[in-house]
């Protein structure tokens, strides 16, 4: 249990999420501090600036008393801290355990899907904060605290079952496309995780119409479709699409809310705002600060990020699931109407290729240039028996790029180039950025 009177120690305090909320504890007043690898993290600059302290991993971090230990979901006893805990006879509590303490002291909404889930939890955020002191942990990297909050705005990752360690008082879903296969077994077992999540919700659920399993799902608490349909309890009409966003109005059960802009693009991000619109109205939060909190969201890091080289405009996206990448190519169209659209793939581990070879060579084939760089691994999974090759084979004009031949690149003038990937890629943005 967190403590204000004992340390709070991060067995991995440089990952993603629990940087965010070594962050978010710390501007609670835990007194925090944590250890990881020494090699340079860009989650450690952050930590750094709030005065966390972070140590290389050793056995004399674990203290016998006067601490509570939060373990990273990747560090297994061949960690020489968690073997300290071991050996020491200390327990030690998960990263979605204590996130679970900080939604039990809130006014909690968690934002769960396959995919748009920090875009989603940004946005929130943004509105939530507008109105009355928020504090959220969100998935790129970004955990926030305010004493005495009112509202905790969180993501809720599904990925082995994470976000069942959570019970909010509302929830929104934004999808359920089967993904992670090298931990849920079929998609049956995948949407089983989201039943059990709406479960565990407390006061509201809120789904997009659009998906036929959220609509299946069952739930003990008011469950809310929000979408562009008529029939969905909170629906988007009058959009208007122009290269500085979108403009569009929402209905609650037929009745209008009011009309929101927002400077982001494509139908997935109407639809994401939707969402948070649909929550915030019925938490009645003043209609202002909703306009005001979505007009003012710049966005999340790596969703749609862009930097601009003279006639190249280069956009950095997380997009790795065929459903991400047909959103960002949309938003790319919308944004960019005249230009040359050149993507930049990097598969996403070897099972999640295989599964949707298919699904990414028709992506693919469907943008003026595609390259396609080699398959990202993981730790879970070092190889497998497809490869970027077998892709650019069918990808009409498509070609295999790397590090050697990343000059190739730079001649796509007057053009947009999107690099798409949850892996290394920046590491190929960087490479062109020097050359041009």
């Amino acid at each position: 249990m967190l403590d204000k009177n004992k340390q709070i120690w991060f067995i991995g305090i440089k990952g993603t999420g629990m940087a965010a909320l070594a962050l978010l504890l710390n501007d609670l007043g835990y007194e925090v501090s944590g250890s990881d690898i020494e090699k340079y993290t860009f989650t450690q600059e952050p930590l750094a600036k709030a005065g966390i302290k972070i140590a290389p991993f050793s056995a004399d971090n674990i203290k016998t008393e006067g601490q509570v230990i939060v373990k990273g979901n990747a560090f297994k006893n061949d960690n020489v801290e968690v073997k300290a805990c071991e050996d020491k006879g200390i327990s030690w509590q998960s990263y979605p355990d204590t996130v679970e303490e900080v939604v039990a002291m809130h006014t909690s909404i968690g934002v769960a899907g396959t995919h748009g889930k920090t875009s989603t939890t940004g946005i929130l955020a943004r509105v939530m904060s507008e109105a009355a002191p928020t504090s959220y942990l969100i998935g790129d990297g970004e955990g926030k605290g305010i004493k005495n909050s009112r509202f905790f705005v969180y993501e809720a990752d599904e990925y082995r079952r994470h976000f069942l360690a959570y019970h909010p008082d509302y929830q929104i879903m934004t999808n359920i496309d089967f993904d992670h296969p090298d931990y849920f077994k079929d998609q049956a077992d995948y949407t089983s995780a989201f039943q059990t999540a709406a479960d565990q919700t407390k006061k509201g659920l809120f789904v997009w119409g659009g998906n036929e399993r959220l609509r299946e799902l069952k739930a003990a608490v008011p469950k809310y479709t929000y979408g562009f349909e008529a029939n969905d309890d909170f629906q988007a009409v009058d959009v208007k699409r122009t290269t500085e966003g979108s403009t569009f109005s929402v209905l609650d059960h037929g009745q209008m809310i009011g009309e929101f802009t927002i400077h982001l693009f494509g139908d997935h991000n109407i639809l994401n705002a939707t969402a948070v619109i649909a929550v915030a109205h019925t938490e009645k939060i003043p209609l202002e600060d909703i306009k005001q909190g979505l007009l003012t969201y710049q966005g999340a890091k790596r969703r749609f990020s862009e930097k601009d080289f003279g006639d190249i405009n280069i956009i950095d996206d997380y997009a790795h699931h065929p459903t991400e990448m047909r959103a960002t190519i949309q938003a790319a169209r919308q944004k960019f109407p005249d230009k040359r659209l050149v993507v930049v793939f990097q598969p996403h581990t070897f099972s999640r290729t295989k599964k949707y070879a298919h699904d990414f060579e028709e992506i693919l084939s469907g943008v003026d240039k595609a390259y396609v760089t080699p398959i990202y691994a993981s730790a879970r999974e070092a190889s497998g028996d497809i490869s970027s090759e077998d892709l650019v084979a069918k990808i009409p004009g498509s070609e295999v790029i790397n590090l050697d031949n990343i000059a190739d690149l730079a001649q796509n003038k007057d053009s947009v180039i999107v690099f798409m990937g949850a892996g290394d890629i920046q590491k190929y943005e960087d490479a062109l950025e020097k050359l041009i």
